[in-house]
């Protein structure tokens, strides 16, 4: 027959249970594996002595004694055996070295509390006596002017051996002929100090190497031996933070800086140009020159040389710039000869195409590769003196005359070459309507290699008024077609400062657009007089 568990609750989930279960409900225990009750009666409970009120000092015993627990051997006849010493081993309280603080004499621990003090010691005769455990060493105090440099000893010294105390009494306890606990052993090294022979924990690549002698600190360098810091990069025309890497993008932002042909701008004592990439094209493919010479007779001439790279071939860069190049070489080499200002710019003209045909020689890609022609441009230049005004061009790109006297006529000095000056000159169309034709800027007259026979146009003035010469690019007179139309933009006091009226054209055309690349040349015309058509080729 299965006996009863006598529980009121489930041992595992206190799930409350009858008499007559055998599993608990709620979690399905078996109860019969709950041992039952001992058999007879309980054994009485211990007769816990209650703690004394006072030690005899007056004050509070905060803790029993082990002798006052029942159960607990109190006779010294059951006690155990304590272990027996080696002959010539004394306690440390034989031997005359107090006890730590908290451990009693006779080796049990001895509780202290804040309200009573330490200097009452449990009785010898105490049970459960525990061993006292060796001294710690002493700590010896830390020698002056520890943390400085201390020189490292001879690698090849031998390390003395640390001598250790002969045990007199206990073992451990230093003798009466061993050093005082605050020196040092002798031939020791003080404590904090190296072990010679061994780094120092933070030293530096640059220390003393073991047996090098001690070096003096390093001095400062002389700021006047150092070398100059480098200088800092461009700094980013865009965000006007960053600096510019050689591949020159800011490394700020991340935007291209603006190439050296981006913007360009001149300016000498008797005329000035600027040219800018527009709004619309990557790259400026407009070039121009400016510069002055002595004539034989020591008058000056003022010349203006700009060009317009043609788009749609191959490197109009460079036939820009070559053709601007060596126009201007090719003038200044001739005037101070005496050759008449008319033959020195048809001259000009010639070299200039030559210059740009030899382009063609130079493939930049391989010859395979569709879709390489020859390079290309336009050419239009004026030469400024004191008497005359003499101008030449190929292409579309036009001089302007415009007087000091704005109530005088200003005029346009030169024809396009073109399909709307074409239309216009055969009277199939006016003006207007040829310049509204989408192929209006289709040229017909060019510098290149693959250009019909050169016709360079040459045409000389003789100016009666003072005034200026305006020399560009459609990329300006695209806004400003006609002359009445650019004589308004410029600025009156053109002929004093020709760099402010060229900057003011050039941005009148970003203004308006900036569809192309601008360029413009302002040379101010000193002589007085209006201008008088000489001759025309």
């Amino acid at each position: 027959m299965a006996r009863t568990h006598q529980l009121a609750a489930c041992p595992r989930c206190a799930e409350p249970l009858d008499a007559s279960d055998l599993y608990c409900g709620g979690c399905g225990y078996d109860l019969s594996a709950v041992p039952g009750p001992p058999a007879g009666p309980p054994p009485p409970a211990p007769d816990w002595p209650q703690a004394r009120e006072t030690d005899g000092t007056g004050r509070p015993a905060p803790v029993l004694r082990a002798s006052d627990l029942p159960a607990t051997v109190s006779d010294t006849s059951a006690r155990p055996e304590q272990p027996t010493l080696p002959e010539g081993v004394r306690l440390p309280e034989e031997a005359g070295v107090p006890a730590e603080p908290g451990v009693r004499a006779g080796g049990g621990p001895r509780y202290v509390s804040d309200d009573r003090p330490a200097e009452h010691p449990e009785p010898p005769d105490s049970d459960y006596a525990l061993a006292a455990p060796p001294p710690a060493p002493p700590t010896p105090p830390t020698p002056p002017g520890a943390g400085a440099h201390v020189p490292a000893q001879s690698a090849a010294a031998p390390v003395p051996p640390r001598p250790e105390a002969a045990p007199e009494g206990a073992q451990g306890v230093p003798g009466p002929n061993a050093p005082a606990p605050d020196a040092p052993a002798p031939g020791t090294p003080a404590s904090g100090a190296p072990v010679p022979g061994t780094p120092l924990p933070n030293a530096s690549p640059a220390s003393p190497a073991a047996g090098a002698p001690a070096s003096a600190p390093e001095a400062a360098p002389d700021p006047r031996l150092s070398p100059p810091p480098p200088e800092p990069g461009p700094v980013c025309a865009r965000c006007g933070a960053g600096r510019v890497d050689a591949d020159g993008y800011c490394e700020r932002c991340g935007h291209a800086q603006p190439r050296p042909r981006d913007h360009m701008e001149r300016e000498l004592s008797t005329l000035a140009a600027v040219s800018d990439r527009g709004l619309r094209h990557h790259r400026n493919e407009d070039a121009f020159a400016v510069a002055a010479t002595a004539l034989p007779d020591g008058a000056t001439a003022a010349v203006a040389v700009v060009c317009d790279g043609v788009s749609s071939a191959t490197r109009p860069d460079a036939a820009s710039l070559a053709a601007a190049q060596t126009a201007e070489a090719a003038l200044m080499a001739s005037l101070p000869r005496g050759t008449r200002p008319e033959q020195a710019m048809r001259e000009a003209i010639e070299q200039a195409a030559e210059a740009v045909n030899a382009l063609a020689d130079e493939p930049v890609l391989p010859p395979e590769e569709p879709g390489q022609n020859a390079p290309a441009c336009t050419l239009v230049a004026a030469i400024v003196t004191e008497e005359l005004l003499v101008v030449g061009w190929v292409g579309d790109s036009r001089v302007y005359w415009v007087p000091a006297d704005r109530s005088a006529t200003p005029y346009r000095l030169t024809e396009d070459d073109s399909w709307a000056a074409q239309m216009v000159a055969a009277r199939l169309l006016s003006e207007e309507e040829a310049y509204a034709d989408e192929r209006a800027h289709a040229i017909t007259g060019w510098l290149g290699a693959d250009a019909y026979e050169l016709e360079p146009h040459t045409a000389a003035f003789r100016p009666e008024a003072p005034g200026s010469v305006v020399v560009c690019t459609d990329g300006l007179w695209n806004y400003a077609e006609s002359a009445e139309a650019m004589a308004a933009l410029l600025p009156a006091d053109s002929g004093s400062r020709p760099l402010d009226a060229a900057r003011t054209l050039v941005r009148y055309a970003l203004d308006s657009g900036g569809h192309d690349n601008i360029t413009v040349a302002v040379v101010p015309y000193p002589a007085p007089g209006e201008p008088v058509r000489l001759e025309a080729r």
